[in-house]
C-alpha cells in the first residue's frame, strides 16, 4: 500500500526555496570549477619568458633588459638562477601574480637581456634590478630569489635596502669555496671554463663563460654585510642542495630576525620540486612574516 502525506502549503514553499538554493549551489560550484580550470588552461598556455602580451624591454646602464608583468596588487620580483631566464619561475608567476603584481625579469646576459660587455657581476645585476624597480618608479618590493637569484636578492638589501620590503631566498651562497660547494662541483666549473676558452665561442658562449666564472669567484659577501639587513628574510634551502646545509645555516644565522626552512628530500630545485609547499609558505611568509 502506498502511503501519500500532504503537507501544508508553507512546508511546500519552504522545500520549493530549499531545492531552488541548492540547485544555485551546485550552479556555483559548477561554475568555479570551470573558471578554475580555464585558468589553469591558460597560465599553461602562456610562454613565459616570451610572452609578448606581458613583455616589455628597457635600456639601462649599458644593455636591454628584459622583463614581464603579470597580475594586480603590491609588486614582487621574481629573480631566476645562472643561465636561467623568467621561464624558470613559470611554476610562480600564476600563483603570485593572483595577489600581487609580479615583475619577472631576465638578468644581465641571460634569456632575452642582452649584453656585449665583457664583464659581470652580482653586484652588477642586483643594481640592474634596482635600476628596473626605479624605471617602473616602485620603492620598494617583495623579492623571490632563486640560486644566483637569492644572492642577488640579499646584495639589493644590502645595497638598496630601501627598495626590499621583504625577501625570500632558497639556493643562495654567500662565498664560492668549499664551505658552500663540494670540491668536486668547484673542479667541475673551472674543468667547463677552461673547456670553453678552447674554443671559438659565439654569444651563448661568451654568456656561458662570464656566467660561470663569476659563479667561481663570486659572489664575496661577508657575515657583517649581512648582518646589516633588516628586512624580513626567509632562508631556503633543500637537504640535498648543492649550497651545503651548513652554509644556509650560517647565512640565516647572519641576518637578524632571518626564518629559515630546510626541506626533506629537496635538491637545488626547490621552487619546482616542491612548488605549491614553496609557494605556500612563502606566500604566508609575505603575510605574516612567519612559515608553518
Amino acid at each position: 500500500m502506498n502511503h501519500f502525506v500532504l503537507l501544508p502549503e508553507q512546508k511546500l514553499a519552504e522545500m520549493k526555496n530549499s531545492l531552488f538554493l541548492l540547485v544555485m549551489i551546485l550552479v556555483l560550484l559548477i561554475s568555479a570549477v570551470a573558471r578554475s580550470q580555464q585558468n589553469d588552461s591558460v597560465s599553461a598556455a602562456i610562454s613565459y619568458g616570451s610572452n609578448p602580451a606581458a613583455g616589455k624591454s628597457i635600456f639601462s646602464r649599458g644593455f636591454n633588459m628584459y622583463y614581464e608583468v603579470y597580475g594586480k596588487g603590491e609588486p614582487l620580483l621574481l629573480i631566476h638562477g645562472n643561465g636561467g631566464s623568467i621561464a624558470a619561475m613559470a611554476n610562480q608567476i600564476p600563483c603570485f601574480s593572483k595577489s600581487w603584481k609580479v615583475i619577472a625579469a631576465d638578468s644581465r646576459s641571460q634569456g632575452r637581456s642582452t649584453d656585449l660587455q665583457d664583464s659581470l657581476s652580482y653586484e652588477m645585476m642586483a643594481d640592474d634590478c634596482n635600476a628596473l624597480l626605479d624605471s617602473l618608479h616602485l620603492d620598494s618590493v617583495c623579492v623571490v630569489g632563486w640560486s644566483d637569484g637569492g644572492i642577488i636578492g640579499l646584495l639589493m638589501a644590502i645595497r638598496h635596502p630601501e627598495k626590499v620590503k621583504k625577501l625570500a631566498i632558497t639556493g643562495a651562497n654567500i662565498r664560492p669555496d668549499t664551505t658552500a660547494f663540494s670540491a668536486r662541483d668547484i673542479q667541475y666549473m673551472k674543468d667547463f671554463v677552461v673547456q670553453l676558452h678552447l674554443k671559438d665561442l659565439d654569444r651563448k658562449g661568451k654568456n656561458d663563460l662570464k656566467l660561470t666564472q663569476m659563479m667561481i669567484d663570486e659572489p664575496n659577501i661577508s657575515r657583517n654585510a649581512l648582518q646589516q639587513i633588516h628586512c624580513p628574510v626567509l632562508v631556503i634551502g633543500g637537504d640535498h642542495d648543492i649550497i651545503k646545509t651548513e652554509h644556509t645555516l650560517e647565512i640565516f644565522r647572519s641576518i637578524p630576525g632571518a626564518c629559515l626552512w630546510i626541506l626533506p628530500g629537496s635538491g637545488h630545485d626547490t621552487c619546482i620540486r616542491f612548488k605549491d609547499d614553496f609557494n605556500t609558505q612563502v606566500k604566508r611568509f609575505f603575510q605574516k612574516n612567519s612559515i608553518q
